[in-house]
């Protein structure tokens, strides 16, 4: 069994353009798992668990994703994924890092080494841009929150606090609350934002 595996951590990033790119790895007969969210909340990824107890069973034997990052930004836990995988004689294939392909070939017990070393720094490359990613985003929001002013973020809490009165779940909430940065394009609240602010009503609540 060949599975395309598809994730995506925020509204604006648009799944099929990741398809569309891992279809060219592939021939043959595939199953495509997609979902949204952090690639750092295994217990929130019910597909790509799935996957994993599959691969265990000795069901799946090639695994495609667009980037490692896909899988796991850690690289600890992208390492030990890839090893898991060996063990259970499992493939991943990646569109971003098509580099790979040639190091399944070198015969063992050169492949080991070799896979490792590249491993460990693609791994360690992928977290670090994680991390600077992150930074810029914060600086980025921090700054936007300076030129919005007060205002425009309490509209965005009180918009929350009413849909989550109403019933609404944080998936549904970050679906339907926006906000407009400082370039005026529209951006949809985080899940995670929606959670600090219900968390932070209801300790008020408490007092």
């Amino acid at each position: 069994m060949k599975i395309i595996y598809i994730r995506t951590s925020t509204l604006e990033q648009n799944p099929e353009n990741q398809l569309a790119d891992c279809k060219k790895l592939v021939t043959g007969d595939y199953e495509v798992l997609q979902e949204q969210q952090s690639a750092y909340k295994d217990k929130d990824r019910p597909k790509f668990e799935n996957i994993k107890q599959r691969i265990k069973k000795g069901e799946v034997k090639e695994l495609i994703c667009w980037d490692w990052d896909r899988l796991f930004r850690n690289r600890k836990k992208l390492k030990e994924f890839f090893q898991f995988c060996k063990i259970y004689k499992c493939q991943i294939h990646s569109f971003r890092q098509q580099f790979f392909e040639d190091f399944y070939k070198i015969p063992s017990p050169f492949d080991e080494i070799i896979q490792e070393l590249i491993l460990n720094l693609m791994g360690w490359m992928a977290e670090d841009e994680s991390k600077k990613k992150s930074e810029r985003v914060r600086i980025a929001f921090k700054n936007s929150n300076k030129r919005w002013g007060r205002k425009p973020l309490e509209n965005v809490e009180s918009r929350v606090i009413e849909l989550h009165k109403q019933g609404k779940s944080i998936r549904e909430i970050s679906c339907l609350v926006h906000y407009w940065d400082g370039q005026r394009n529209k951006k949809f609240i985080s899940k995670s934002a929606v959670h600090k602010i219900i968390q932070k009503l209801k300790e008020v609540n408490r007092k």
